[in-house]
């Protein structure tokens, strides 16, 4: 029986990773659970699979929590308890599904205890990636992807030489406004952005997916997982999100994993890697969907893509900017505060504000982090 704990168990990953646990029930024992804010789905969860602890974002939100759980149930709070339910546990696996890069911290606290991690949340490697993959190599932790994209590539790179592979590709849907030029992007709302044409996702990702800023953050994150030149990763548009990566080897083989656009598979192959085990999610039929389609990226069209590589490319603190001020931003449009394609501008401004330079402690990427964000949340468009 394996031991997991998820991180962020009540967003959209956490809820599906739990599914996958429910369908498969009697190989999984889950040690702990922590969530944000959602005290009332997390005393849920807590209460079908019985781990051993559970923490929330605040004091507040786990008095409230400890009022409706067994006292065998350790109910704790805030960052620390966040690392405690990450490494304190006993997992044998870690799924990091928190958003943004407040995950930072508690993966590493689990690389030190040993176990391994289920990555969903890609800031961890686009802020630190430097730091977390050498620690995973150090520990011989293994980091396994649960992005679609991410995992389709591990799969496809299963049994082949690492020194074999000439490029890797990742496949974007496009997101909800892939349709849309960029003249049409102006007034768009928050609902029109969440509304993603294949997948469930959170709230945070949708729109990452219709600026393209996500995929941006799959660039670098594929720099760290595989050890790749950016010159060597490659994006391709592809709006029914069936073939999710592809892999081109030295002989001009080219090696793709398609499925159905359900995050249940890559959450599963994680959990059983190296096995496969029958899944909860739908079978893929070819026939049915009849037709894929395929288009080259448009850097200029979705131009946070581009910065994407850009700052990848510059190294040191660049990857950090862009993602603390992609969170900051895309905050503010969900909020109200500013307009879709203000997104992109506040990135370009705080690229242009911290030009990069070395970030090689948790300590410094966390201070750079709040600087970044504080000035993105404060900066003021017209």
């Amino acid at each position: 029986m394996k031991t997991i704990s998820i991180l962020g168990s009540t967003g959209s990953i956490g809820t599906q990773t739990l599914d996958v646990i429910r369908h498969d029930r009697g190989r999984y024992r889950v040690a702990a659970l922590a969530a944000g804010s959602n005290v009332d789905l997390l005393v849920r969860q807590a209460l079908e699979f019985r781990p051993a602890v559970v923490c929330l974002a605040t004091k507040e939100a786990a008095e409230r929590a400890r009022s409706m759980l067994p006292d065998d149930i350790r109910v704790l709070h805030g960052e620390e308890g966040l690392i405690e339910a990450a490494a304190g546990a006993g997992a044998e696996l870690v799924v990091t599904a928190l958003v943004g890069s407040r995950g930072i911290r508690s993966t590493i606290a689990a690389i030190e205890a040993g176990a391994a991690i289920g990555l969903a949340n890609k800031e961890t490697l686009v802020a630190a990636g430097h730091l977390v993959t050498r620690l995973a190599r150090e520990r011989g932790v293994p980091i396994l992807p649960v992005d679609s994209e991410h995992s389709a590539i591990f799969q496809c790179l299963n049994g082949e030489r690492r020194a074999d592979v000439m490029k890797l590709t990742l496949t974007a849907s496009g997101g909800a406004f892939r349709d849309r030029t960029r003249d049409q992007l102006k007034d768009v709302t928050v609902a029109e952005a969440l509304a993603h044409p294949n997948w469930k996702m959170g709230a945070k990702i949708t729109v990452d997916s219709a600026t393209m800023a996500n995929k941006g953050l799959e660039v670098i994150e594929a720099r760290w997982l595989y050890d790749m030149d950016y010159d060597r990763i490659d994006v391709l548009l592809h709006p029914e999100s069936i073939v999710h990566s592809l892999v081109e080897f030295a002989d001009r083989s080219v090696i793709a994993q398609l499925s159905m656009p359900d995050m249940r598979i890559p959450i599963q192959y994680a959990l059983t890697w190296p096995e496969r085990r029958p899944s909860p999610a739908p079978p893929l039929d070819l026939a049915a969907i009849g037709r894929l389609h395929f288009r080259p990226m448009d850097y200029e069209r979705y131009p946070c893509l581009r910065m994407a590589y850009e700052a990848g490319r510059a190294g040191g603190s660049a990857p950090l900017v862009f993602n603390a001020a992609n969170e900051a931003a895309v905050e503010r449009f969900l909020r109200g505060d500013i307009s879709f394609l203000q997104i992109e501008d506040t990135i370009a401004a705080m690229l242009e504000r911290f030009p990069p330079e070395p970030v090689d402690t948790y300590e410094a990427i966390a201070e750079l982090d709040e600087r970044v964000r504080r000035e993105a949340m404060a900066i003021r468009w017209p």
